[in-house]
């Protein structure tokens, strides 16, 4: 799913990138093109609508000083990654474990989005810490 997301993304910059001058059209339509992978990606529409929003807000409002920028496309991709960062949560939160054992974490999601991975991540870090993580797979 992420390398999907991270293509469509890709395409959507380095057709920005290629561009001389950007201007507000070009910003609606990458705008547009973030919108859709970011739907195709199942990201929910109230989400996908409100990263979007931002974005062309802050991209729009920051044109006239990007005119005189000669990196106009990697000012837009740092508001695009700073909106991006914001609406995951910005800042690393610590795993809050039970007081009274075990801590159970339970990872749902559509196949291929990285639950399996990222069980295993989890349990090699809870091991790491000196816990002793238990693996347990429940298909509904």
């Amino acid at each position: 799913m992420f390398d999907s997301l991270t293509g469509k993304f890709a395409s959507a910059f380095s057709a920005l990138r290629n561009r001389g001058r950007i201007g507000s059209g070009d910003i609606d339509e990458m705008c547009g093109e973030i919108r859709k992978a970011l739907l195709d990606a199942d990201v929910a529409l109230a989400v996908a609508e409100s990263f979007v929003a931002k974005v062309n807000e802050r991209a729009q409002a920051a044109l006239p000083e990007l005119r005189q920028s000669t990196n106009q496309s990697q000012a837009i991709f740092a508001i695009v990654n700073e909106e991006l960062i914001s609406i995951l949560g910005g800042a690393a939160r610590r795993i809050r474990l039970a007081k009274n054992p075990p801590t159970v974490i339970m990872l749902a999601g559509l196949q291929g989005s990285g639950k399996t991975t990222l069980a295993g991540k989890l349990a090699h870090y809870f091991k790491s810490q000196g816990d002793t993580p238990l693996l347990v797979a429940a298909d509904l």
